[in-house]
């Protein structure tokens, strides 16, 4: 994903967002739900209500970028606490768009042996 590097502020709004809000309505949700000010450079990431799509919003010192996306299979995973906020960091943020479940990550597996 072209974005935020490393070290971002990354902000979760808990619970299910409408998918139907663009760029305003999301900075508005930032501004007013997640107390944060929508063009501090922070990542702030919202989930639909099905729980298969996924909007980040991230000011890039120019303007706002939109990045969304929608699983075919699965559920990007999600606190479910509504109107809360979670944090997350920049690797954590990598894995939920990828659809890994950033709160749980199998670090206990060994990685594969090649050769």
């Amino acid at each position: 994903m072209i974005g935020p590097g490393t070290g971002v502020r990354v902000y979760l709004a808990c619970g299910a967002t409408d998918m139907r809000k663009g760029i305003a309505g999301l900075s508005t949700m930032a501004q007013d739900v997640l107390r944060q000010k929508p063009a501090s450079g922070a990542v702030f990431a919202f989930r639909g209500r099905k729980g298969d799509r996924l909007k980040l919003l991230y000011w890039d010192g120019q303007g706002f970028c939109l990045y969304y996306k929608v699983l075919e299979r699965g559920r990007f995973p999600w606190p479910s606490t509504e109107g809360g906020i979670a944090r997350l960091t920049s690797a954590q943020l990598a894995m939920l768009w990828e659809g890994i479940d950033w709160r749980r990550p199998d670090w206990g597996v060994p990685p594969a042996r090649v050769g």
